[in-house]
């Protein structure tokens, strides 16, 4: 009889399914899609060149392209498998994956039945819960509830990709209010596009919460810095390698005295937004097809503008 084949969202979750023993067979998705440079073509080498090349520079990641090759096989034996189920969570760091994965099997013209097993707010908890944080009756009760994407679901999150590897990410806009099966798309886009630097201060979303934490709160280490902005990120999903990275390019603006962190002058600056700082904090990193030094989020505009370099 022809098997269920599982994707999942990374290995702390495959090894949860193993200890559920799940029924079928796993693929493991390893990537990062929101960070980096992505082509609209997954299915081809020069995709996993640019990835490869993009996680050695920014993370110094040596990507295992035997073992990735490995998994993505498995999507050649389809005949095996009667559905896939898809297995990804709320935030931006999934939903940029599940966009790729999803337009992945299109481009491979896989068309089985997809379902999809997104986890985020549970009834009587406060906090989003990623799907490896769920009891093992919640995770399986997520499954038994898993949703069945629609052929409008599949075009919209193939169209969404092609969205993010183009020039003109304020396209993206239009799809935040559209209904879908995927029900964190709308926070995730919007958050999305308050990852590019505000046109005011320069800083963005993110960037502007970590200076914000280590103004208000009685920080020791740069480490712990890092546990406050992971559990205080909202839709972003970001893991320690991104806080890290940008903890570091922050660090102009605070001076660690006395086993504590705390602002300078120029961090308070940065926070009542005298002048831009995008450049100073120098945050080159690409998001698909836009590099986010180009672009820059206006708030009374609610939309990206072009950065204008050198205005005298």
């Amino acid at each position: 009889m022809n098997k269920t084949l599982h994707i999942t969202n990374g290995n702390s979750l495959t090894e949860v399914l193993d200890e559920l023993e799940i029924k079928g067979d796993i693929l493991t998705w390893q990537e990062m899609l929101c960070e980096g440079p992505t082509l609209s073509h997954i299915d081809s080498e020069a995709f996993i060149e640019l990835r490869q090349q993009f996680l050695n520079e920014f993370y110094n990641i040596e990507v295992n392209v035997e073992e990735l090759k490995r998994e993505l096989n498995k999507l050649n034996t389809i005949d095996d498998y009667k559905e896939i189920v898809l297995w990804f969570e709320y935030d931006l760091f999934c939903h940029i994956n599940l966009l790729g994965v999803i337009t992945l099997l299109h481009q491979k013209a896989i068309h089985l039945p997809l379902y999809l097993v997104c986890s985020g707010r549970i009834e009587g908890e406060k906090n989003m819960k990623a799907l490896f944080e769920l009891t093992p009756i919640q995770l399986l009760k997520h499954y038994d509830e898993r949703v069945k994407l629609t052929e409008i679901d599949k075009d919209l999150a193939i169209t969404l990709w092609r969205t993010y590897c183009g020039k003109d990410h304020n396209l993206l806009k239009h799809y935040i209010t559209k209904e879908s099966s995927f029900k964190y798309l709308s926070n995730c886009l919007k958050a999305h596009l308050r990852r590019f630097p505000d046109s005011k201060s320069g800083l963005n979303i993110l960037e502007k919460n970590i200076l914000e934490i280590v103004r208000d709160n009685n920080i020791k280490s740069k480490h712990h810095l890092l546990g406050y902005i992971l559990n205080y990120q909202g839709f972003y999903g970001y893991g320690d390698l991104q806080f890290e990275r940008m903890i570091n390019k922050l660090s102009i603006f605070f001076d660690h005295n006395n086993d504590q962190l705390k602002l300078n002058r120029q961090g308070h600056e940065a926070l009542i937004k005298i002048h831009n700082v995008a450049l100073e904090v120098n945050n080159n990193m690409t998001y698909g097809g836009l590099n986010r030094l180009d672009f820059q989020f206006n708030k009374d505009e609610n939309k990206l503008v072009k950065t204008i370099i050198n205005v005298h």
